[in-house]
């Protein structure tokens, strides 16, 4: 075989992948143009985070996608993975201040709006393409010459199209609302935004005085005490009966100079505390519908900065926390506090710096979602849009049944700034397609445009066509556009799934996707979701520097199936490095023996062997087709990997050795070289969506056609070559060779030695045993084999074992060296004796029993009884062999 057809010994992940990641860009192998004529298929990724670093997450997500990416690829589809990065607002903006704070000591307000702009595009452009090579090293083949930005011009474009279009609609309003509050971060969130924790905390009993009644308290329940200085009323059921001859009274609001009245409102939980509760209509989304519902005043206690405001009294400057405490001191002293009992209850913190949220009234801009919602919901119901699994409907349909208006309003810099306008002189509001500098309606240059910018995920909702040239009507958009799968994760449904499908429903008038391919999330080994905080956190480029991109993309996807969460264990890498190593030798020695093949040479008939792998072969490409065309991408892995380990490796070419050694039948070695190239160049392709890198490089050796296994076409099942009598034959023929294999390691016989060997076998079976007895032989180790009818006299002094139309015996004679055999029999019983005396001589000692826990002494009586049965055992097999 000349030297460039051959491997290294020794498969090296770091070069192999380096350099086929280079072939593949140069020659322009992820590219996609329109082509009208063939069928497209397409995928938008998921977009990173302009901050990001990849972790398993990514891993994972970016792996289910390339290896639909690959498949439809080598299936002739027009294919095209749209990738791109996300400016991710808020999370680029609190790590530009970071490193503004550290490094020159300056916070965003020092440098003002445009030269902190300025710097985070810096920041981009120095740090935002890190991610891009992270998915590159995993092997991702994402169209990157089509690469977008959230915040590039034609994505921003889209933004103003859609902002505007809602607002003329009337589907975008401005409204004080009590929205989610991060104090840290200083902008208002929306609900999915908050992650909700069950907090260890208490429940403050309180007594409100009742005027004009001596000694009369109605005495509430509540877990903020802090914010009692914005009650503005305190509510009772109108059902219960406690109550009801108090409502319309007045009480003496603790600690300050305000009366408060008593309403009735059936929100109110008759279970809960004391059945009478606070109202804060400032501080609490209950409470501020509560008051809008009986016209309460708001009064905001806790500032935006998370201390309190004026409107606090002699609290007023102090941090929300440090107030509770002071204010709960005063109560106790004044004789208002009545108990303190503990309450674990669900508490909102912010999803990037873990900040409790503080519910606040603030003026912020709104999309109504109620509108929006049914055509998203339909297309779903419908079957358009299916999510796979199935299950996921339910969570996402649910969902959307109790959506809320979307607050899109952020109090940050970086972003989409909200394209309205304020008329300082007249006051007109205006929302522009493009920047404006003087009033439509009045014609004053005195005017200044919105100061927030929208939420992140505004922008990642109009992805799917945003990217492909919106509102422009591209080529591009006419083919790729319903994309057709959304690979994501079951924990961004509500952020940006459900996002999609509105914002797709309402401006394109169709679906975004025909499928949402939902998978769970990588959990560490125990079971727990990996983060800086427990630091279980596994860094995928380490993995891939020391296994190979190949090895952690197989072990991701295999053993797993869609929407469940799946653990990462090294030694699953450690085993599929191995699967790794398997192939490449294998691959290594068909090439070492298929030197001089010649595709068109004469052949000989094909063995049973040749027929029942070739037949292998052609029900593994079925079932792999079927299962990544339902998405079960692990089972197809699964599938992949037993063909090409135990069918090709563990059977196909140790049958074919003595062919493939032997020179002198020239047809029968190029059938057997011909059937190992034809097997293992499709092994290849069915395996090269999982693990594009050694497949490329083993293919480029074998027998091909083409200039990359990239673009080879997808193996297709040939009915003709399907044979079920080799399967079942060449199936019988492998379980006699294992039950053999099985016998001689029971007893221990030396792997070289040869033995003799009867078989008893059916009417239906023999013929074809027989016919390929020298496999038996080859694979069994055995010398002189004897077939015979089941009807045959049965050997004594053998070992025997049953499978299906088959008995198999191997005389024990043959089989080991008796004397050997009983030495090393005995010396296992005088180890075994020594071992029993010490634990009898524990379990006899008093003062063991005495001081020893008892799962210990358990233990130590369970081994006893343990060896006992193994040494009686080891004496009824000595006794045996002394018949021998």
């Amino acid at each position: 075989m000349t030297e460039e057809h051959n491997i290294p010994k020794v498969y090296d992940p770091a070069s192999v992948e380096k350099k086929w990641y280079k072939y593949w860009e140069e020659h322009r192998y992820f590219h996609a143009e329109v082509e009208a004529d063939k069928k497209p298929f397409s995928i938008v990724i998921p977009p990173p985070n302009v901050t990001g670093q990849l972790h398993m997450g990514h891993a994972l997500d970016n792996t289910l996608q390339d290896i639909l990416i690959r498949w439809h690829r080598m299936m002739g589809h027009n294919t095209l993975w749209m990738p791109g990065y996300d400016h991710a607002g808020l999370a680029t903006q609190i790590k530009v201040e970071e490193m503004l704070k550290q490094e020159e000591g300056k916070t965003r307000y020092d440098l003002g709006r445009e030269e902190f702009i300025k710097r985070v595009w810096e920041w981009k452009d120095k740090y935002g393409d890190r991610i891009i090579e992270q998915l590159k090293s995993l092997g991702v083949s994402c169209d990157w010459e089509r690469k977008r930005f959230t915040m590039d011009e034609g994505c921003s474009q889209a933004v103003r199209e859609v902002f505007v279009s809602l607002y003329e609609k009337g589907l975008i309003y401005q409204g004080s609302r009590i929205t989610n509050w991060c104090v840290n971060c200083n902008t208002a969130l929306s609900d999915i935004e908050v992650e909700h924790e069950d907090d260890a905390g208490h429940l403050w009993y309180v007594r409100y005085p009742v005027i004009g009644e001596d000694d009369l308290y109605l005495t509430i329940a509540t877990t903020r005490p802090e914010t009692m200085l914005g009650d503005t009323a305190v509510a009772v059921n109108p059902e219960d009966p406690r109550y009801g001859h108090l409502v319309g009274k007045m009480l003496q609001l603790p600690l300050t100079d305000r009366q408060i009245p008593i309403i009735a409102d059936s929100y109110v939980d008759l279970e809960f505390g004391t059945g009478a509760v606070k109202i804060t209509p400032a501080h609490d989304p209950n409470d501020f519908e509560m008051g809008m519902r009986h016209k309460l005043e708001s009064i905001v206690v806790i500032g935006m900065d998370g201390y309190m405001t004026e409107e606090a009294g002699r609290f007023a400057g102090q941090e929300r926390y440090e107030c509770r405490k002071n204010l709960v001191k005063e109560l106790e002293e004044q004789g208002y506090l009545v108990k303190i009992e503990d309450h674990a209850h669900a508490v909102g913190h912010c999803q990037r710096c873990r900040s409790v949220i503080e519910p606040l009234v603030s003026k912020q801009w709104f999309v109504k979602m109620e509108p929006l919602v049914k055509a998203a919901v339909d297309c779903v119901e419908d079957g358009r849009t299916q999510f796979v699994p199935e299950r996921f409907t339910k969570t996402y349909t649910g969902w959307m049944e109790n959506i809320r208006d979307w607050c899109i309003s952020r109090q940050i810099w970086w972003g989409h700034r909200i394209p309205v306008w304020y008329c300082d002189d007249c006051g007109e509001v205006t929302a522009s397609r493009v920047d404006i500098t003087v009033c439509p309606k009045c014609g004053s240059a005195h005017i200044h445009q919105d100061e927030d910018a929208l939420d992140t995920w505004f922008s990642s909702a109009l992805w799917p066509f945003s990217t492909m040239g919106w509102p422009e009507k591209t080529d591009l958009l006419k083919q790729f556009y319903p994309t057709s799968v959304l690979v994501t994760g079951y924990d961004i449904i509500f952020f940006w799934v459900a996002r999609m499908l509105i914002m797709g429903m309402e401006f394109m008038k169709d679906i975004p996707f025909d499928k949402v391919f939902i998978h769970g999330l990588v959990r560490d080994s125990q079971g727990r979701k990996m983060s800086k905080s427990l630091g279980n956190g596994i860094d995928p480029l380490e993995v891939i520097e020391k296994y190979g991109a190949d090895t952690l993309r197989f072990m991701l996807i295999t053993g797993n199936t869609p929407g469940n969460d799946m653990r990462f264990y090294f030694e699953r890498v450690e085993a599929t490095r191995n699967f790794a190593n398997k192939i490449w030798n294998a691959s290594r020695f068909a090439l070492m023996n298929i030197e001089g093949y010649d595709a068109d040479a004469k052949l000989a008939p094909y063995t049973l062997a040749d027929k029942w792998i070739l037949s292998r072969l052609q029900h593994t490409v079925k079932d792999v087709t079927d299962l990544l065309g339902r998405f079960e991408l692990g089972e197809a892995g699964r599938i992949i990997y037993d063909f090409i380990w135990s069918e090709v490796c563990d059977w196909y070419i140790e049958l074919a050795k003595p062919r493939l050694y032997n020179k002198e039948d020239a047809e029968a070695r190029a059938t057997a070289q011909h059937v190992l190239a034809e097997v293992l160049t499709s092994a290849m392709k069915l395996l090269h969506p999982y693990m594009p890198f050694i497949t490329e490089e083993i293919y480029q050796c074998l027998p091909h056609e083409g200039d990359s296994i990239m673009v080879a076409p997808w193996p297709v099942a040939d009915a003709a070559l399907l044979d079920d009598a080799a399967e079942t034959g060449m199936t019988a023929i492998m379980e006699s060779i294992k039950a053999i294999r099985n016998m001689r390691a029971e007893v221990n016989a030396a792997p070289g030695k040869k033995v003799p060997a009867i078989l008893l076998i059916g009417d239906e079976l023999r013929p074809v045993v027989e016919a390929n007895a020298d496999y038996i032989r080859l694979m069994g180790s055995i010398d002189a084999l004897t077939i015979a009818g089941l009807a045959a006299e049965k050997p004594e002094n053998a070992m025997a074992a049953v499978i299906a139309g088959i008995e198999v015996y191997l005389p024990l004679a043959g089989l080991i060296d008796v004397e050997k055999e009983s030495q090393r029999l005995n010396k296992e019983l005088e180890n075994m004796d020594k071992e029993i005396k010490r634990v009898t001589g524990k379990l006899n000692n008093a003062g063991f029993l005495a001081k020893a826990p008892a799962d210990v002494v358990e233990k130590e009586k369970a081994k006893a009884e343990e060896l006992s049965g193994k040494m009686e055992a080891i004496k009824e097999r000595l006794a045996y062999l002394a018949t021998l």
